[in-house]
């Protein structure tokens, strides 16, 4: 199993949460973006840097992506593509994405996405502190523990 980490939107704390937990467990870690991220580095860490244009990481984690992995991101069609690909998927908050809640969390964003498009965005949370890092950290730690077994 390797971690695949959708780069550009994980926060830092997250990513070095990422990197300690896989370095720790002897995990390969993939993290894949259009630009360099700074301190990606590791026994077993890699930085796979996309071609620029939208999606090109996101195809990138798809075309390393195994059943069984496990990928990080906050990028929901991303999340159900991998879903669908049988990758056990978090985002960086510690939400798990599974067959049964997807395709009302891509339902759920779509409208939003339908919102914004059309002048009425809703005011989003974008804090990244504390209680986040630590949701992530629990949920990062359950489901490594989980597929350990």
């Amino acid at each position: 199993m390797k971690i695949l980490v959708d780069a550009d939107s994980c926060p830092k704390p997250a990513r070095g949460l990422i990197i300690r937990a896989a370095i720790r467990r002897g995990l390969r870690a993939v993290f894949a973006a259009n630009r360099p991220i700074p301190d990606i580095s590791g026994r077993g860490i890699a930085m796979e840097l996309c071609p620029p244009g939208e999606g090109s990481a996101d195809d990138r984690i798809m075309a390393l992506a195994v059943p069984g992995d496990m990928a990080i991101t906050r990028d929901i069609p991303l999340a159900s593509r991998l879903v669908a690909a049988s990758v056990h998927v978090l985002d960086d908050r510690g939400r798990l994405y599974t067959l049964e809640n997807i395709r009302e969390r891509l339902s759920l964003r779509n409208f939003t996405v339908g919102l914004a498009e059309n002048g009425l965005a809703l005011q989003r949370n974008a804090v990244y502190g504390k209680r986040e890092l630590k949701s992530f950290a629990d949920s990062l730690d359950r489901l490594l523990t989980r597929l350990d077994q």
